[in-house]
């Protein structure tokens, strides 16, 4: 494994076990960070347990830095942390690290979008570019959301704490929306690899710790299901030669029927309560996707019928837009999609080349791609756009 690699799948739980050490998410992200430094001179190869090597290292960077400064804070600190177990017993109802993290840095004192920029910095290890596409925002404005969030939890003395049980549901949207962006990144990513599966199975995992804590939520089970079903079919959805492989084309045999068995019983279950939110809509929609041999269209248009209703946002509108062209036609569909405005969203132009190509207006079709090319940050879907328009070439 690479520094990168470990870099990926350890920043964020480091700086979630660091900050319980030591109370501050800002000293705890720049303990991190030194500690990784260190590594990249000392590892030649990396240790048996990398994440505990980088803990350990930055804890003590961290007293290093405390025995510095000769505030009565720094040394209060200092005594605290040097006097603390290695593993300091958990309390609370929040029993993992990183979900508690998640908890604290979607404080209602800070905004939606400060809160769940912050948390996939700092949990999801995502760079400000990869929060900026899932936002559709400039970056300029989410590294300042972050700044202002960190200054904001410092001034305000914002604690690292576990909420109480009554403020858990409070909290719960934009905990939700980190962990959709952390896995959707994993599925999609804005650069390198079509999938990076680290950021995928630990959404997964977060999202199981959330089920086992709020089980009651009809929203949190929705998520979890999704997850599922979407990570049931990554198998299939890269080609032998990592060539983008898009559902319709898929081998149903490659997917995890174990996932979609438990996706399908989640998606009953939030049936049975009759509450439905996004989520358990986007669950739905999926469920009918890996339900038998072919997609049943007409049903998957209804659900995004009722989603679109719920979030009417225009990515909703696009999705939906799919889903119209298999119904009702390409040209009813592009009807829907020319009235859409997502600037700097790849799969709109790519969703539009798709629909004019399938009615035969090619040449608009090609600037379309063209357009859809020039957008995308990710290679694979890159070459896979190329590919598609150079059949209307041939």
């Amino acid at each position: 494994m690479d520094m990168a690699s470990v870099y990926r799948a350890e920043y964020g739980r480091c700086v979630a076990t660091l900050t319980r050490l030591l109370g501050d998410i800002g000293l705890a992200e720049e303990a991190v960070q030194d500690a990784f430094a260190v590594a990249v001179e000392r590892w030649d190869p990396p240790p048996p347990n990398p994440g505990a090597w980088i803990v350990t290292t930055a804890r003590n960077r961290a007293i290093d830095r405390l025995r510095r400064e000769s505030t009565r804070e720094a040394r209060h600190a200092q005594a605290l942390l040097l006097h603390q177990p290695d593993e300091p017993e958990e309390v609370g109802p929040v029993r993992d690290d990183q979900l508690r993290m998640i908890f604290t840095c979607c404080h209602p004192a800070l905004s939606p979008l400060a809160q769940t920029a912050l948390t996939l910095r700092l949990l999801g290890g995502l760079e400000v570019p990869e929060i900026a596409r899932a936002y559709l925002v400039p970056e300029a404005t989410v590294a300042q959301r972050i700044v202002r969030a960190k200054k904001k939890i410092r001034d305000a003395a914002i604690p690292y704490r576990v909420p109480e049980e009554s403020e858990l549901p409070d909290r719960l949207p934009p905990v939700l929306t980190v962990l959709y962006l952390i896995f959707n990144e994993g599925y999609a990513s804005t650069s390198g690899a079509l999938v990076r599966t680290d950021l995928c199975l630990e959404a997964l995992r977060l999202a199981r710790s959330l089920a086992a804590l709020m089980p009651d939520e009809p929203e949190v089970l929705g998520l979890l299901a999704l997850m599922l079903l979407t990570e049931a079919r990554r198998p299939a959805r890269v080609g032998p030669s990592g060539e983008l492989v898009p559902l319709a084309e898929q081998d149903r045999s490659l997917w995890n029927h174990e996932l979609i068995a438990e996706g399908h019983d989640l998606v009953r279950r939030c049936l049975r309560r009759d509450r439905p939110g996004p989520y358990q809509l986007q669950a739905a929609i999926n469920a009918v996707h890996t339900d038998g041999p072919a997609t049943d269209w007409a049903q998957v248009l209804a659900l995004y019928d009722q989603l679109l209703h719920h979030t009417p946002t225009p990515v909703v509108a696009l999705n939906r837009a799919v889903a119209v062209a298999e119904v009702h036609g390409p040209a009813a569909a592009l009807a829907v999609v020319e009235d859409l405005d997502l600037p700097g969203y790849h799969l709109l132009p790519a969703t539009r080349a798709d629909l004019l190509a399938r009615i035969g207006r090619n040449a608009e079709a090609r600037a379309a791609y063209d357009e859809a090319i020039a957008l995308a940050t990710n290679d694979t879907e890159r070459a896979f756009l190329q590919e598609r328009r150079s059949r209307l070439d041939s």
